[in-house]
């Protein structure tokens, strides 16, 4: 008879929400709006997922942070097929909030800082690298914001190397400050991270250094 222990089924959750993942991904190449920028956009999803299952046994993350990084992928896949100033979801919030562009790359630049703050201060909780909330808030922020700006230097690059043809992949819609904004967002779901998830983060990573499923 089959032990369905919780373990077992998280791995086996997981395991359907990998490849739901795969096949998503897979879907979104077949014809993305600009395959470059959509190569581009997806790449994280990429590299995350065999780094995921790879470190599972040694270093098995919360559930909490499987999810966002399951929602970030999702954000980044549909950005990728229509280019994130051509997400018909930023139109219908544009045209809700009465807003001048597409909104959408502000979503994907939220989860850019939301997802990499839970990941960075599950680290440094659970190896034990910082001691005290607010200087571990101080440092999450930090690395957050230092992703950010990493990105932003990626997109600078790509455009110095493109040309015209990295529009689709920077996204500004004529918005001189939109490099600015980018990495506010980011910050905002930094900050989100810690004060709307982090008890819950705290309760999960307990879980785990206790031998529980996280």
């Amino acid at each position: 008879m089959p032990d369905h222990t919780p373990h077992q089924q998280r791995t086996k959750a997981l395991t359907i929400a990998s490849a739901l993942l795969i096949a998503l991904l897979t879907l979104s190449g077949l014809r993305p709006y600009d395959f470059a920028t959509w190569a581009l956009e997806v790449a994280p999803v990429v590299i995350a997922l065999p780094i995921l299952w790879a470190s599972y046994q040694r270093f098995p993350l919360t559930t909490l942070l499987y999810v966002g990084i399951f929602v970030h992928a999702l954000v980044l896949m549909l950005g990728g097929v229509y280019t994130y100033a051509r997400v018909p979801l930023g139109f219908q919030i544009q045209d809700w909030l009465g807003l001048h562009r597409n909104p959408y790359d502000k979503i994907g630049h939220f989860f850019q800082g939301l997802v990499p703050a839970l990941v960075a201060r599950e680290i440094l909780i659970r190896g034990q690298h910082v001691n005290g909330p607010k200087m571990l808030a101080f440092i999450v922020v930090s690395i957050v914001l230092a992703i950010s700006a990493t990105y932003e230097f990626v997109e600078w690059a790509v455009a110095l190397i493109a040309g015209q043809g990295a529009e689709e992949f920077l996204g500004t819609q004529g918005d001189p400050w939109d490099t600015q904004s980018d990495m506010f967002f980011a910050l905002i779901g930094a900050i989100t991270a810690l004060v709307v998830f982090a008890r819950l983060q705290d309760r999960q990573i307990k879980r785990i250094q206790n031998g529980d499923v996280g």
